[in-house]
């Protein structure tokens, strides 16, 4: 099974929009940060894990051609308002490209690109639109998404309720403060664990660098790569202040598991 990195950078990405800082400045690759989003292959199958605005940027750079499902986490932007990327699928494969993820996030999908869903969209000669069939999931509630089997679980971002997924021994968690003790218990085992890690200081909403660290070190995951970074962090330095089998995650990484 190996999971790519399509994005690993908050709503802002990096470098920012005029910002001078170092690591807005920087010459390291792996400080450029799109926004955050996945790609999983397990068994001749790929999962897209949420539709960051720069999609078709991310797919190309990695040559990617084929996304058999797409999965989401929340509906705020940086993860959803790169959706119209996914006609390409539906239109070269001629059917329905599956999405799934909580209730209110597609139902958010459906309301705020509803010319995506609106039969009474006419397209005109030449024009195209992606042809999705939304799947509402559970928390909690194994799925076989696309022959892969899948468990999502349930965590709270501010007001939100976002979703993790929990493949095999892999784990992915994006924009999350806490793991309550539940699902704590659905994450023992792991071997890869993604965790965002938004800077060192505290934030309502996002795990801090230092949170996210405890609560790798709680899980006892084999592996932790850390996501949904910004630019108070460059790679290099993020990296030499991890304890040992913590790092920090960058756009294009490739990571296998069993």
């Amino acid at each position: 099974m190996l999971l790519t990195f399509l994005g690993t950078g908050t709503s802002f990405g990096v470098p920012q929009i005029g910002c001078e800082c170092a690591v807005c400045r920087s010459s390291d690759p792996r400080d450029r940060r799109t926004r955050s989003g996945a790609l999983l292959q397990s068994g001749g199958a790929t999962l897209l894990l949420d539709t960051p605005p720069e999609l078709r940027l991310q797919l190309i750079a990695g040559g990617f051609s084929s996304v058999d499902a797409v999965v989401y986490t929340h509906e705020h932007a940086d993860h959803i308002n790169g959706i119209d990327d996914l006609r390409v699928f539906s239109v070269r494969q001629r059917r329905p490209l599956p999405v799934y993820g909580p209730p209110e996030t597609l139902e958010r999908i459906r309301t705020s690109f509803n010319y995506i869903f609106d039969d009474a969209v006419r397209l005109y000669e030449g024009t195209s639109k992606p042809s999705l069939e939304l799947h509402p999931i559970e928390p909690d509630c194994p799925i076989q998404i696309a022959g892969i089997d899948v468990l999502p679980l349930a965590f709270r971002h501010g007001h939100l309720r976002v979703y993790g997924y929990r493949v095999g021994p892999l784990a992915y968690i994006t924009d999350v403060k806490t793991i309550p003790e539940a699902e704590r218990e659905r994450l023992r085992g792991l071997d890869v664990l993604v965790i965002n890690a938004l800077w060192w200081r505290p934030h309502p909403t996002h795990l801090s660098i230092g949170e996210a660290i405890q609560t790798a070190r709680e899980l006892g995951a084999r592996r932790t790569y850390l996501t949904h970074l910004t630019h108070e962090t460059g790679h290099a330095d993020l990296a030499a202040r991890l304890p040992p089998g913590i790092m920090p995650a960058y756009d294009g990484l490739t990571v296998e598991t069993p």
